[in-house]
C-alpha cells in the first residue's frame, strides 16, 4: 500500500519550513561527551519533546540517573517515550533516535559554524553538526507526524518512540531502560517490530536497507611516572619518559595495513566462504566511493571485497588520539607526567566485549612489561556494545524494500554496517522482535567529521521514505 500522493506533495510543499526545523536543532549543540555542554542536551531533550507534543504524541521523559564523566557527577539526559495510536488491529512499530551530537568547533577545520546550518542552494548540502546524525533522521519522522496531524488523519501504525540523548557516548543507562519497559505491561509491551534511522547508504547514489552492525570496545591507556612535568633538556635521557612508553604500546597493536595485532582477536572471526564473498562484489560499490568520502586516495586495497569486507564483516581496530601531549603552537620542550592513548575495537559476531577485554588487557601488559619501564600502566575500559544482525527477509525489511522502491525507483542495497549503535542488539534481545535500520543519509554525509551535511533531497525523499515504510508496513502480512 503505497502512501498517498497527497502526503507525498505535503512534504514537497513544505520543505523550506522542514529545513528551518533542522536549523533549529542544529543551532542546540547537544554534545553529549562534554561536561559543559551537558545542559544543552537537556534543552535539546525539552525542544524535541515540545515538538512531539505538540503534533499530537504523548510522552513522557524517563529519568536515567546520573553518571561520573572525566571525573565529574553528572545527571543523565532524559530519554523521551512517546505513544500516537493505540489500535488493536494495527500493527505497532518502536522508532528510536538520538538527539546528542558529537563535538565540534570551528578551529577543527570546519568551513562553517557547526551550530549554525548552512544552506548549499549549489549543491543542496544542509550543513551542520547533527544534520545527519541524528538530528535529520529524527526530524523525518516529526515531517511525517506534522502531516497526519494538520490534515486531522490517522497513521496506518500505532508508533511507540525512543530517543536518546547519550548515543554518542555509550547510551549510557538506556539498556537498562529498554530491558525493563520490554517486560510484559512495560512502554514498549506489544511492539512487533523496530526501526531505526541512525545511518547512512553505502555509497551516494543507492539507498540501502542495514541488516548488521558491527559492535564496539573502547579503551584509554595511561602510562604515568614523574610527579610533574619535567624540563627535556634537564631530565631528558635520565628518566623513564611516559609518552615514548605509551607510543610503544600504540605501536603494538595495529599494523598499518589494518591487521589487528593483538593475539587472538581477528582469529575469533570465521573467514567468509565464497558465497558470501559474492554478496559482497554485487553491491553497488567502487574503491572511488570510499576514498571520495574519505578525501584521498587512501584506500587500504584496490580489491572491492576486501574493502567491503574491511568495512562490515571483520573487525577494526583504531587510535584516536593522545591526552596529555603537548599540542598546542610553538616548540615546548616539556616531558610529560601522565599521558592517555584511547583506542577502539570494531566488534563483528561472534566477538563481545567481555570476550575481547581480557586478550586486549592482557597483550597490553605484556607490551608494557617487554619496555622495562618504572612508569605505571592502567588500562580502562570506557564503554562497548555487542555486534548485531537481523533476517533480512523479515515482513519489516519487505515492506523498508517495498518503500525504497516507491519513492526511489530502484531496490535498497542490503548491507551490514560498520559502525555501532549498541542498543540495536537490546531491543532485537529484549523484544524478540526484528529490527530494520532504514537510513536517511548518503555515504559521503561525514557525520562523525568535520563539514558534516545532509543532502536537502536525502532530507525531503528520506522523509517521504519514512512515511511510505509505515503505510506498507501497515499493509504487509506478518
Amino acid at each position: 500500500m503505497p502512501a498517498p500522493t497527497q502526503f507525498l506533495s505535503y512534504i514537497d510543499s513544505h520543505a523550506d519550513a522542514f529545513i528551518q526545523r533542522l536549523a533549529d536543532a542544529v543551532a542546540i549543540p547537544s554534545i553529549s561527551g562534554d561536561a559543559s555542554h551537558r545542559k544543552d542536551v537537556f534543552a535539546m531533550a525539552d525542544w524535541l519533546n515540545s515538538q512531539l507534543t505538540q503534533l499530537g504524541v504523548t510522552t513522557q521523559l524517563v529519568d536515567l540517573g546520573r553518571h561520573t564523566m572525566d571525573g565529574e557527577d553528572l545527571p543523565l539526559p532524559p530519554a523521551i517515550l512517546g505513544r500516537i495510536g493505540n489500535d488493536k488491529e494495527k500493527k505497532t512499530v518502536l522508532i528510536y533516535g538520538h538527539f546528542d551530537v558529537q563535538p565540534a568547533n570551528k578551529s577543527d577545520g570546519w568551513d562553517t559554524e557547526p551550530f549554525k546550518l548552512m544552506i548549499n542552494k549549489e549543491t543542496g548540502q544542509l550543513i551542520g553538526r547533527g544534520s545527519s546524525d541524528d538530528k535529520g533522521p529524527i526530524l523525518g519522522w516529526l515531517n511525517v507526524l506534522q502531516y497526519h496531524h494538520e490534515n486531522k488523519l490517522p497513521l496506518p501504525v500505532n508508533i511507540v518512540f525512543c530517543f536518546e540523548g547519550m548515543e554518542e557516548s555509550g547510551s549510557e543507562g538506556l539498556d537498562e531502560l529498554v530491558v525493563r519497559e520490554s517486560k510484559k505491561g512495560g512502554f514498549f509491551d506489544g511492539v512487533d517490530c523496530v526501526c531505526i534511522s541512525d545511518n547512512y547508504w553505502l555509497n551516494t547514489r543507492t539507498p540501502a536497507l542495514t541488516y548488521g552492525l558491527r559492535g564496539l570496545s573502547y579503551y584509554k591507556v595511561t602510562v604515568s611516572g614523574p610527579g610533574r612535568d619535567l624540563h627535556s633538556g634537564v631530565f631528558g635521557r635520565t628518566v623513564h619518559e611516559p609518552m615514548t612508553d605509551l607510543i610503544n604500546i600504540l605501536s603494538t597493536l595495529v599494523s598499518s595495513q589494518g591487521d589487528i595485532l593483538i593475539k587472538g582477536v581477528d582469529e575469533m572471526v570465521p573467514r567468509a566462504d565464497e558465497e558470501e564473498k559474492a554478496i559482497y562484489a554485487g553491491l553497488n560499490y567502487n574503491i572511488s566511493d570510499i576514498e571520495e568520502a574519505a578525501g584521498a586516495s587512501i584506500a587500504l586495497s584496490d580489491d572491492k571485497v576486501s574493502v567491503l569486507m574491511g568495512r562490515m564483516r571483520e573487525p577494526s581496530l583504531s587510535i584516536h588520539g593522545i591526552e596529555g601531549a603537548f599540542s598546542a603552537a610553538g616548540a615546548k620542550t616539556v616531558i610529560p607526567a601522565k599521558v592517555s592513548g584511547k583506542f577502539s575495537i570494531r566488534l563483528v559476531p561472534p566477538q563481545t566485549p567481555d570476550a575481547v577485554d581480557p586478550l586486549v588487557i592482557e597483550h597490553l601488559n605484556n607490551a608494557f612489561a617487554k619496555l622495562g619501564s618504572k612508569n605505571i600502566l592502567s588500562v580502562e575500559n570506557l564503554h562497548g556494545g555487542k555486534p548485531w544482525m537481523a533476517d533480512h527477509r523479515h515482513w519489516n525489511f519487505e515492506a523498508a524494500k517495498k518503500a525504497t522502491k516507491a519513492v526511489y525507483g530502484q531496490d535498497p542495497d542490503l548491507t551490514r554496517e560498520g559502525g555501532s549503535i549498541p542498543v540495536t542488539l537490546t531491543f532485537a534481545e529484549s523484544l524478540g522482535v526484528n529490527v530494520l535500520l532504514l537510513p536517511m543519509g548518503r555515504g559521503d554525509d561525514g557525520a562523525h567529521s568535520t563539514n558534516e551535511k545532509l543532502d536537502r533531497s536525502n532530507f525531503i525523499e528520506g522523509s517521504k521514505l519514512l512515511g511510505t515504510y509505515l503505510y506498507e508496513l501497515a499493509a504487509i502480512s506478518k
